[in-house]
């Protein structure tokens, strides 16, 4: 009986602290989402060569990574999850062009948080193309986030009418949102593989397809902004999605959403410390309805979902070492 008991206070206080580490992960991925716009900016590269050079960078960083912990050998793909992975990588890859151009044509603050509809657009997503079950709670949270995007976005029926450059750049955080919402529909449907390795292959993905939009010539002498492009590969895609997915497998869904509300909060922080930028009175009324509908929504959708089937074991690595299928629940920039 003693024997019994130790054993449960044991495993509670193991999974507490596995809860606190995986916290501490997700919290620290998130302030370095929050930067990610200060980089792109200071690069001073155009939004397809930023993109370009991260994936590149990005490959090498979670190359290395994957490589290190020997999870090539038994990878766990499939023609079809392999398939499936590269068609997630096309549209994360152009995810973030459009979000790069939005900063050029809003503020990093106004375009992150345009950025964070992407719940909706997995659930509306959902529904249109797997029939998922979209209730009236659902369509009633998406009706308040999208009052609080107009509130956010600060555009008024006379910009409508003018368009501009600011117009664009909330329509690009859109299309953003919206490819975001694609790959993870695509994303969803691969089991059986960690992943880090799902990453990788977007990443390696997004270089041959962004190669012929690079503009190598405008590269030349930009000197110490390379820092800048490197960082975005190896700290904002290799050190942000290992801290994710690792803290992914040790947090509940609620812990995990909340958490990501530390990107925004942070990316709209730095925006007024480096540049000077700040949202409206108004515009600020929006980001409350937004955060509260995002995490019905998120809640909602993933409470009744079932157990994630565990990636494959990799000789000489625990179980625990296998991280969950990359279901994104928190944003991945």
């Amino acid at each position: 009986m003693t024997t019994e008991k130790t054993t449960a206070e044991m495993t509670t206080a193991g999974n507490t602290t596995a809860e606190r580490k995986g916290t501490a992960q997700l919290t620290a991925a998130m302030v370095l989402s929050g930067t990610l716009g200060v980089f792109v900016v200071q690069s001073g590269a155009s939004p397809f060569n930023v993109v370009f050079f991260r994936v590149l960078f990005g490959a090498l960083a979670l190359g290395a990574y994957v490589v290190a912990r020997g999870w090539l050998r038994g990878h766990g793909f499939t023609p079809r999850t392999l398939g499936l992975a590269a068609l997630g990588g096309v549209f994360i890859v152009f995810n973030w062009v459009f979000l790069f151009q939005s900063y050029e044509n809003t503020s990093i603050s106004v375009a992150t948080v345009v950025y964070h509809t992407q719940p909706f657009y997995v659930v509306l997503l959902g529904a249109l193309f797997f029939r998922e079950r979209l209730t009236a709670a659902k369509v009633g949270w998406v009706a308040v986030a999208f009052a609080g995007l107009i509130l956010v976005s600060g555009v008024t029926p006379a910009d409508l009418t003018r368009g501009g450059s600011y117009l664009t750049g909330i329509g690009q955080a859109l299309l953003a949102a919206l490819l975001y919402g694609l790959s993870t529909l695509v994303t969803k449907r691969i089991t059986g593989v960690r992943p880090h390795l799902i990453a990788l292959v977007q990443v390696l993905v997004g270089i041959p397809l962004l190669l012929p939009f690079a503009d190598f010539g405008a590269m030349s002498g930009t000197g110490a902004r390379w820092g800048w492009l490197v960082g975005l590969g190896i700290i904002h895609t290799g050190l942000m999605y290992v801290l994710m997915y690792s803290a992914y497998a040790k947090l509940p869904t609620a812990k995990i959403a909340v958490l990501a509300f530390t990107y925004p909060a942070v990316a709209m922080v730095m925006d007024w410390a480096v540049y000077g930028h700040h949202i409206g009175l108004v515009q600020a009324l929006g980001v409350p309805l937004i955060v509260t509908a995002s995490l019905k929504v998120t809640l909602a959708k993933s409470a009744p979902a079932p157990a994630a089937a565990p990636a494959p074991r990799t000789a000489a690595h625990a179980p625990e070492a296998a991280s969950r299928p990359a279901t994104r629940v928190a944003s991945e920039v």
